[in-house]
């Protein structure tokens, strides 16, 4: 009876946490008022490579996610679970970050500002923030 229950407990909080994950992205993705079906693949491969999901399975958890997003009113409910997690798994969350952010060519104050407030929730420096960006800048040239 307990395995069962904690089995459960542990099932949710993983699936709570893909659906953090990409609340979060889609999040950054319509903070220009702007989500796009570029905007969205990048999301959805994301999805498939952080969680090991089939692409099946990250287009019903962006729908989901979607409904999730439009219903907060914060970031912090987003970044409080994935803040537990190890430093190259939020150092990944903020690369595709930026691959929406450049994926229309620019970058805006809205945008910056965003991925500066997530940075500082998640616990990533300015520095390793840069790297990343300037990683994704040279990329998407």
């Amino acid at each position: 009876m307990f395995k069962k229950i904690f089995n459960k407990q542990k099932k949710e909080s993983l699936d709570n946490k893909n659906v953090l994950v990409a609340a979060l992205l889609i999040h950054a993705a319509r903070i220009d008022e702007n989500y796009t079906d570029i905007e969205k693949e990048i999301i959805k491969k994301a999805l498939v490579e952080l969680n090991n999901i089939s692409s099946d399975q990250a287009k019903n958890l962006i729908k989901f996610a979607e409904k999730k997003e439009e219903e907060s009113n914060q970031i912090v409910e987003f970044t409080r679970e994935i803040k537990k997690y190890p430093i190259e798994f939020r150092l990944k969350i903020i690369e595709v970050i930026w691959k929406i952010v450049y994926s229309d060519g620019t970058s805006d104050d809205y945008e910056s500002n965003l991925i500066r407030r997530i940075c500082g929730l998640l616990y990533i420096s300015g520095k390793d923030n840069g790297i990343i960006k300037t990683k994704v800048q040279n990329l998407s040239k």
